[in-house]
């Protein structure tokens, strides 16, 4: 999921409430997943993500409405009657969906999204230190590496993965790929000195913005992510978007309502010739969509 593009989102988050995981720092170990990468690269790149979770309560409506949507291929693999699915972006794997239990069957879905590490285990003794917690402990998954599930200083879930086949390139991203993540927070400047103590990211303002607190989030000289104040809104809080690349905003738009998805944010002009929209999926999970005009190409942008 190559990030180099940047731009600032309009006033508006849609974040859900905490999310209940259903993982345990107990369970080191899980069912085989498919990998990163095959076959297997030595190439890491620290600060990237590389991979996202649909953690919903409605696994059958979330598949149809991704594969519907991005035309993502899905591939569920169950052991011990516990099931979890990957979707794919051609041959390449760029998701999973985890099925969850819930009191409520009304809570809505939620994306988390990974971003690579060297070494988990230490990368968690850091994160108590700068003002976070662990929210689901080391897990080694066979093939596709050790994972984990940390809040910063904000409550903003994230997870981990220390990959065992790999990172995957920095590659410009096509449509249906991860294109870019934006973290909305109360302080920008603590939440990105909790990455850059954290993750070891290099952080600078965006200045591209009029704004004194935008900044961005990097690693191996590419921009990996964005930091950005919180709408001024009583109801907003803090967490973060992933973003995916369409080919065209209003088609995807026109099928994401027609399977079952809201439309939270309407088309609206961005940076790098860029087209930015905002839904919500028929289980309540939320992303961003972006189209490059003309094609335009952010791997060669400044």
């Amino acid at each position: 999921m190559h990030t180099t593009s940047v731009w600032r989102l309009a006033a508006f988050l849609a974040v859900t409430t905490m999310l209940g995981i259903g993982l345990h720092a107990s369970d080191r170990s899980a069912a085989p997943f498919q990998p990163l990468n095959s076959p297997a690269t030595k190439q890491h790149l620290p600060g990237k993500f590389v991979w996202a979770d649909l953690f919903t309560t409605n696994p059958v409506a979330a598949t149809k409405f991704y594969s519907g949507l991005f035309g993502w291929t899905a591939n569920t693999i169950t052991q011990n009657g516990k099931a979890y699915t990957v979707f794919s972006n051609g041959s390449r794997p760029v998701a999973g969906l985890a099925p969850r239990s819930s009191m409520s069957t009304n809570r809505p879905s939620r994306w988390i999204a990974y971003i690579a590490v060297s070494d988990v285990a230490s990368t968690l003794k850091l994160v108590t230190h700068a003002g976070g917690q662990v929210r689901a402990g080391a897990r080694d998954f066979p093939e596709r590496g050790v994972q984990a599930i940390i809040a910063d200083n904000e409550g903003s879930t994230i997870g981990l993965l220390q990959s065992s086949s790999g990172d995957s390139a920095d590659d410009e991203p096509k449509p249906g790929d991860w294109n870019w993540f934006e973290l909305f927070v109360k302080q920008p400047q603590v939440v990105s000195a909790f990455y850059r103590q954290v993750i070891n990211y290099e952080i600078a303002p965006d200045l591209r913005t009029e704004r004194k607190n935008d900044f961005v989030l990097s690693s191996g000289g590419l921009a990996r992510a964005g930091v950005a104040p919180l709408p001024d809104r009583e109801d907003a809080k803090p967490g973060w978007l992933g973003v995916v690349r369409v080919e065209s905003i209003d088609e995807t738009l026109m099928r994401a309502v027609k399977l079952g998805g809201e439309v939270l944010v309407a088309p609206r002009a961005a940076a790098f010739e860029s087209r930015f929209a905002i839904i919500a999926d028929s289980t309540g999970g939320t992303l961003g969509l972006v189209e490059y005009v003309n094609n335009a190409n952010p791997a060669q942008r400044p």
